[in-house]
């Protein structure tokens, strides 16, 4: 009996092994508790003794260093923008890439809320947003930037009726989409709907003939 319970037993972990499981077990309780979850919830979620907690990290900080690492990475959601492809109307394309940055804006959010109300300070999470402390050329984190790139994409097939180059337009188009997902108060209640905001990029918050009929008055002043 004992031989066949080894037998059935999986392979031992390596410690990264170990660790990126434990933050996988971390990263929706994060988000369901926010940064006062305890070890031992983690231990219970991971199916491990709470001990293994502190022989994989050294202390609650460097788990939920490496939860935000984790919540930014953005492999999954730049895939979904690249599965989207050119067929289809361009505004059916940028409101489901729209949809992915989105979602991925709001994961990166509440994980970095629940990370500092846990205790990790501001220093810290600057470090991992922009290199861990390594050498590296100021702008976004890498992370935001693949998404970026992919976004970009979209607009391959329509790049000769855009009035701006696409590396404008994507810029002009996230940067609606990052202001639409802040969370400051005073700032109203953000736009939920992925489309009105693709609507709002392409044609604008002028009601078309009146915007005309306006321009066509300044012009003749």
């Amino acid at each position: 009996m004992v031989e066949d319970e080894k037998r059935r037993r999986a392979p031992a972990m390596s410690q990264e092994e170990r660790r990126a499981a434990i933050v996988r077990s971390t990263l929706p309780l994060l988000l369901e508790h926010g940064g006062n979850v305890s070890t031992s919830q983690i231990a219970a979620a991971a199916g491990i003794a709470e001990g293994t907690v502190f022989r994989a990290f050294k202390d609650k900080q460097e788990l939920l260093l490496a939860c935000v690492h984790a919540g930014m990475n953005s492999e999954a959601e730049v895939a979904r923008i690249a599965a989207i492809g050119h067929d289809g109307p361009l505004h059916a394309r940028l409101t489901e890439g729209v949809r992915a940055v989105s979602g991925y804006l709001d994961r990166v959010w509440s994980i970095g809320q629940a990370a500092r109300s846990g205790g990790l300070g501001p220093e810290a999470m600057q470090r991992r947003m922009h290199g861990d402390g390594e050498p590296r050329e100021p702008g976004p984190p890498p992370e935001f930037v693949r998404v970026s790139q992919a976004m970009g994409h979209l607009f391959d097939e329509v790049t000769d009726n855009l009035r701006v180059d696409k590396e404008r337009a994507t810029r002009m188009l996230l940067s609606l989409v990052f202001s639409n997902r802040m969370r400051a108060s005073g700032f109203g209640e953000p736009i939920d709907d992925p489309a009105e905001i693709v609507d709002l990029f392409l044609h604008g918050v002028m009601d078309k003939p009146h915007g005309v009929t306006d321009r066509e008055k300044g012009n003749h002043r």
